[in-house]
């Protein structure tokens, strides 16, 4: 099926551009902003990986009392948000920063907490669309990948500068590469004749490193190879390591967090994050809750949630996106009278397995 052209705006030529789970992310961030308001005070929302601003667009159109902290590591991305929120700039604040520094930004805009946390998590689709970018294997463009241009680390320094022994490890742990040994193997004797600098070169070398019965099956062979060195270069998982905890810090009382992920380790870091926070942390045997051991997440989605068919036929980028959410317990809620009321709940033990195409 064709696909509308796609602009960068937040639209298309055909209408509006939705983004993956707008709705079921709205639908679980909406009590929250409530209660916020019937207490009295304006709700927050904090959109850690504002992108091109679709969620956030919308949340604002649905609740008009809400006030949003968008950052997004890439000014680019930025600048089209900027513009897409041009109506609501008197409830926006707009930093470029990467969400693991999310407690700093809101301590510099003098937000005290929030009462919302969303987070998109893998690559745009406006850095996969924008050639010159270098995410994308479908095309011929310069080994870049950095979501932050401004930094130093890009692809082309990972596969030429790294040692075998670490770029197997990249491809391994961050691509879930069987091949990596193989693959790095190839990149480090190409290198040795000319620096590998090229997209198309680099998705050519991967597919003639792997077995030509493999290459039959699973999608592209550089899909795993090129998801891994956009991870390394942009430090994704050791950032979204930081990022959950200290946003699950940040709510009020009542407030919601929403994470949409695209492959298995970003869910996996999600799922161990929400669901150790959603158990006591107490020995089993003790009869009462110890003070400070008590859960402090009520998860919200049953393992993790997956779009509709309706929604990956008009979006197929959606395909493996993968939501989990919880919301913060209040601490009356968690001290009640110091009984063992149990181990928290248990829910969201399922593994997200899919993994974004990096293609268009």
């Amino acid at each position: 099926m064709s696909q509308p052209r796609r602009t960068y705006d937040g639209t298309t030529d055909e209408g509006a551009h939705v983004p993956v789970l707008r709705e079921r992310c709205l639908d679980l961030l909406a009590p929250a902003f409530s209660a916020a308001a019937g207490a009295g005070r304006a709700p927050v929302l904090l959109d850690a990986t504002l992108g091109l601003a679709g969620h956030a667009d919308a949340a604002l159109a649905t609740h008009p009392q809400l006030r949003l902290v968008g950052i997004d590591r890439d000014p680019q991305a930025l600048s089209h948000a900027r513009t897409r929120l041009q109506r609501y700039r008197e409830r926006t604040q707009l930093v470029q920063a990467v969400y693991d520094e999310l407690t700093e930004v809101l301590d510099r805009l003098g937000h005290d907490g929030v009462d919302g946390v969303l987070f998109d998590l893998g690559v745009s689709s406006l850095q996969l669309d924008t050639a010159e970018r270098g995410f994308s294997y479908a095309r011929d463009t310069p080994l870049d990948m950095r979501m932050d241009p401004g930094q130093e680390l890009n692809a082309a320094e990972v596969v030429n500068n790294y040692e075998q022994r670490q770029l197997a490890r990249v491809l391994r742990e961050y691509g879930e590469e069987r091949f990596a040994n193989r693959i790095a193997a190839a990149i480090v004797r190409e290198r040795r004749r000319e620096p590998l600098t090229s997209t198309a070169r680099l998705a050519h070398l991967v597919r003639e490193a792997i077995p030509a019965a493999t290459r039959r099956s699973g999608g592209h062979p550089a899909k795993r190879t090129f998801q891994a060195l956009r991870i390394e270069v942009n430090r994704e998982l050791a950032a979204l390591e930081a990022a959950l905890p200290a946003a699950v810090d940040a709510l009020h009382p009542g407030g919601r967090i929403v994470v949409v992920s695209y492959h298995s380790l970003e869910d996996r870091i999600t799922k161990r994050v929400l669901t150790s926070r959603a158990r006591s942390s107490a020995p089993v045997d003790l009869p009462v809750e110890p003070p400070g051991t008590a859960p402090t997440l009520r998860l919200l989605t049953r393992g993790a949630e997956q779009p509709d068919e309706a929604e990956v036929a008009a979006n197929p980028r959606a395909a493996s996106a993968r939501l989990r959410a919880a919301e913060r317990i209040g601490a009356a809620e968690r001290s009640g009278k110091g009984e063992r009321t149990g181990r928290g709940d248990r829910s969201g033990d399922s593994d997200a397995r899919g993994d974004r195409d990096q293609a268009d």
